[in-house]
């Protein structure tokens, strides 16, 4: 049987399961980790799995406004042509939220000749696994999200306020942390979400409350195929926003919609097995850690370490993403890593050894989990062929010890990527160019508006 064959059985084992399925929405994500598209008829559908449904190439790199952006050409002097998006094999699933009966499949595109677009998010990651794999080694990833519940009534007008319980009327005020109370007050909620991941597969793991009031995480099930990761959580993003907007609340992931609580991080897991499936970041126990941790970690965590600057461009991707990035607030300031500490920006979690790895923190809920992956795993991959050795290991409060910062200002972030070094090797120097001049490109329209706070402060002493 053809690839071909196979994949429009896939469609077609889905109506049977799903007669009644009218609609599937075809999902492309973006550079932004923005999910864009058509929503496509029932008899259309088999097209995602042959030929292909076409569209403007340019949905890949448009702004956070979904427009444009002049100065890369794409969408403009090229004429904004048209390639053919072709499904993701098994994610053609149910769409639970929907008032009518609808699917929905995520899609990369391609040319007439079956060759992927450069600046594919997908591919992006494809390429720096297929980088791992060419030494032996295979990643397990596992994605943590947190985002908060938002009140849509006072976010219409203009007020930001976590969202009211749907079961008591109840409007969180206060940090409760790991709070069942805080699950209950949106249990319905919270069952419909986990109700929907049931439904499309993806592996939800735990739900928790988290550190600020209206701020919740869930975990995904770690997985040893990162594009399977990175597509649970691009799905699961979708999940939770549109069941949180059947309830009348707004899910937000924001990485720091309220300056005195708590941002929100997307938490990327590696472990890293052999052709013999063992996990060769375990070692001897570091005493100093108390972690069996092997050379190759310290390797991989010399890489991650040395490319964290040029890489928080991808990690922090717009204006707001630089206001999580303070002391005090479980976001990481600078590059440390050592054990069991939430002020770290790589943490090796507690573990048994057969689950030694590394959690990189220094990600936003805002980016997109491609990208994050693709860059946590060129370091990696970079670290590890190079023999990069780390600085020292942090104990107690990294804001506190001296080290590389993480640049806290969206400008500096960007400049650091423009000249960046390791990161073009593997994401390739033009989507690195046009990654680059679509945020620059961005920021020079977001630092063009007059904030009040501008005529509050000089309207009358300046």
């Amino acid at each position: 049987m053809t690839a071909s064959s196979t994949a429009t059985r896939e469609a077609d084992t889905f109506f049977q399961r799903f007669p009644d399925t009218k609609l599937v929405d075809m999902l492309v994500p973006d550079m932004n980790g923005m999910l864009r598209g058509k929503q496509l008829a029932r008899d259309a559908v088999s097209k995602v799995y042959t030929e292909g449904i076409r569209l403007p190439v340019s949905n890949y790199l448009l702004d956070w406004t979904g427009q444009s952006v002049p100065p890369i050409g794409y969408g403009t002097i090229d004429g904004d042509p048209d390639w053919y998006c072709k499904a993701v094999p098994g994610t053609l699933k149910p769409v639970p939220w929907a008032k009518r009966s609808t699917g929905q499949v995520l899609t990369s595109m391609e040319d007439e000749n079956g060759n992927p677009h450069f600046a594919d998010p997908r591919h992006i990651l494809r390429n720096v696994v297929g980088r791992l794999a060419d030494i032996g080694l295979t990643p397990v990833v596992a994605i943590e999200y947190e985002f908060y519940l938002i009140d849509q009534k006072n976010a219409a007008k203009g007020r930001i306020r976590p969202a009211r319980s749907p079961e008591t009327g109840w409007r969180p005020e206060i940090t409760n942390v790991y709070g069942h109370d805080d699950l209950a007050d949106f249990d319905g909620l919270f069952a419909d979400i986990h109700n929907a991941c049931e439904a499309q597969d993806i592996p939800a793991e735990t739900f928790v409350s988290e550190y600020a009031p209206g701020q919740f995480e869930i975990n995904i099930l770690h997985s040893d195929d990162a594009l399977h990761a990175c597509d649970n959580a691009i799905l699961l993003e979708r999940c939770i926003r549109e069941v949180a907007r059947r309830h009348g609340v707004i899910a937000t992931f924001m990485a720091k919609p309220f300056i005195e609580q708590t941002g929100s991080g997307l938490h990327v897991h590696v472990s890293l097995l052999d052709k013999d499936g063992k996990n060769i970041l375990t070692g001897p126990m570091d005493a100093e850690l108390n972690r069996p941790i092997s050379e190759t970690m310290r390797h991989a965590i010399g890489g991650i370490v040395k490319t964290l600057p040029e890489s928080m461009a991808i990690f922090a991707p717009n204006a707001n993403s630089y206001r999580r990035l303070m002391p005090g607030a479980y976001a990481p300031v600078n590059t440390h890593w050592g054990g069991d500490n939430r002020t770290l920006c790589i943490r090796i979690p507690p573990s048994d050894e057969k689950a030694v790895r590394i959690e990189h923190r220094a990600s936003g809920a805002d980016a997109n989990p491609y990208l994050v992956t693709a860059a946590v795993l060129s370091g990696i991959h970079h670290g590890i062929t190079q023999k990069i050795q780390p600085p020292a290991p942090v104990l107690g409060d990294a804001a506190e010890v001296e080290g590389t910062a993480l640049p806290s200002r969206w400008e500096a972030a960007l400049a650091l990527f423009a000249n960046s070094t390791v990161l073009p090797d593997y994401f390739g120097a033009e989507y690195c160019q046009c990654f680059h001049d679509c945020r620059f490109y961005e920021a020079e329209k977001f630092h063009a508006h007059i904030d009040p706070l501008e005529f509050a402060w000089y309207l009358r002493t300046a």
